[in-house]
């Protein structure tokens, strides 16, 4: 099975790299890189429709550059989750006393069922 997208122009079997779609409301055509996700309302095009694109008298084509920033995460990003982690306390062990529920927290006020960091009210 071939996961690679193809061209939406009709008998053109080239791989897509850019996406095209229209905001109607401003009578703009968009073409930027590749979507994540194949839309119905979005348009998959090779470099050479991209390239020859037109559009109707009246509307602008605006042309949104590749992103040059790393794929991967960055420095900061790395930064911020180390830190997160850092932060968050870490339970030593918790002693069960008999006859109470190791699922209640401290917070947890009875109203409602607590699992973990969920909870489910009761209409009451």
């Amino acid at each position: 099975m071939n996961t690679a997208r193809r061209c939406s122009r009709a008998a053109c079997g080239r791989a897509a790299v850019t996406t095209l779609t229209y905001v109607y409301a401003d009578q703009t055509a968009v073409v930027g890189p590749l979507a994540t996700y194949a839309e119905p309302h979005a348009y998959d095009l090779c470099a050479a429709h991209s390239e020859r694109l037109s559009a109707p008298r009246g509307w602008e084509i605006m042309r949104l550059a590749p992103s040059t920033a790393p794929t991967g995460p960055s420095t900061d990003d790395l930064l911020a989750l180390a830190d997160a982690v850092r932060a968050t306390p870490t339970p030593v062990g918790t002693a069960v006393t008999a006859g109470t529920d190791p699922r209640r927290g401290p917070d947890d006020d009875g109203r409602g069922t607590r699992r973990g960091h969920l909870r489910v009210l009761s209409s009451d």
